[in-house]
């Protein structure tokens, strides 16, 4: 799918993005034989302190510095616990400032609440891809690889993949200007269907348009679920961040919806050697505790299968 984007770069820059946003260094390369780098990095998910975001514990800025508490090394950001700032460089310097001082990178933005990319009306789907320009900026400015967004919409998987596709790349063509990447998680409906979400990374068809496979989040409504194994495994080739989401864990640190052991092995198997983005959507746990269980089985894990 080979379509211009209505909104240019130059309209972005009329909202007040800055010229001088440097573009995202590449962060996946392939993992050379022999390495001695760790199988895979983990970072942490803000979505994973949501409550203490809601309840007013927390202050969006405050999550570098909580990154860095848990020992992880990257910040997966949620754009409504900063709605506001998508343009304001003032408060994007103070986060990228707290993310220096606390030896952290600012890796993504999941987006949300900005209009249906699949959506049946021409009108507001264009909307809905400006609203997604100035995350892409913002996502630049930090110095992040990709922005997250959402395929939502009205009517079949067949009537919204095409309208899909058509977002994403156009999203995907703004997003190399930046050096920036547009992805897609499963996230309900349509997206959680993996087959699905491949067919419309083929359709979309822009090297800087590909997914974020998350562990959970294969909800399809009706009390139906995908296998969660099969999603994965049919999202990876095309990941560019994988999203390591937890519920709870048993006595013996295992997660249990999740087999962890054979979730990563989909994961290597695929050649990605990045980010685990930390995802704890559990209620048991605190929300530090849920995030150090989290660490803890990918620590043992990712030591069993380096052969440690």
């Amino acid at each position: 799918m080979r379509s211009d984007p209505q909104l240019t770069r130059r309209d972005l820059l009329a909202t007040g993005a800055a010229l001088s946003v440097a573009a995202a260094l590449p962060r996946f390369a392939p993992r050379p034989p022999g390495s001695t780098d760790p199988l895979f990095h983990m970072s942490l998910a803000e979505w994973s302190y949501h409550r203490a975001l809601q309840g007013g514990q927390m202050q969006h800025l405050d999550f570098p510095a909580k990154t860095r508490e848990h020992g992880l090394e990257g910040c997966e950001y949620v754009n409504q616990f900063f709605k506001d700032k998508a343009t304001d460089f003032a408060y994007l310097r103070e986060l990228t400032k707290r993310c220096d001082d606390n030896g952290v990178k600012s890796l993504l933005i999941m987006c949300d609440g900005e209009g249906d990319l699949a959506g049946a009306d021409e009108g507001a789907r264009q909307t809905a891809i400006g609203n997604h320009f100035r995350w892409i900026a913002a996502g630049a400015f930090l110095g992040c690889h990709s922005i997250r967004v959402n395929l939502y919409g009205q009517g079949t998987p067949e009537e919204l993949a095409p309208r899909a596709a058509d977002s994403l790349h156009r999203l995907g063509v703004l997003g190399e200007t930046y050096g920036l990447n547009v992805i897609v998680e499963n996230h309900g409906g349509a997206s959680s269907v993996g087959s699905w979400l491949a067919g419309v990374m083929r359709l979309a068809d822009h090297p800087r348009v590909g997914t974020l496979p998350d562990f959970g989040n294969f909800n399809l409504g009706d009390g139906k679920t995908y296998d969660r194994y099969q999603g994965v495994e049919e999202m990876m080739p095309f990941a560019k961040a994988v999203s390591a989401k937890s519920y709870d864990f048993d006595a013996a640190g295992n997660e249990t919806t999740i087999d962890y052991a054979r979730m990563l092995k989909i994961v290597l198997a695929a050649g990605y050697h990045s980010y685990l983005g930390i995802e704890y959507e559990g209620e048991r746990l605190s929300e530090p505790e849920g995030v150090e269980a989290t660490k803890a089985l990918l620590l043992r894990l990712r030591s069993e299968l380096s052969g440690g």
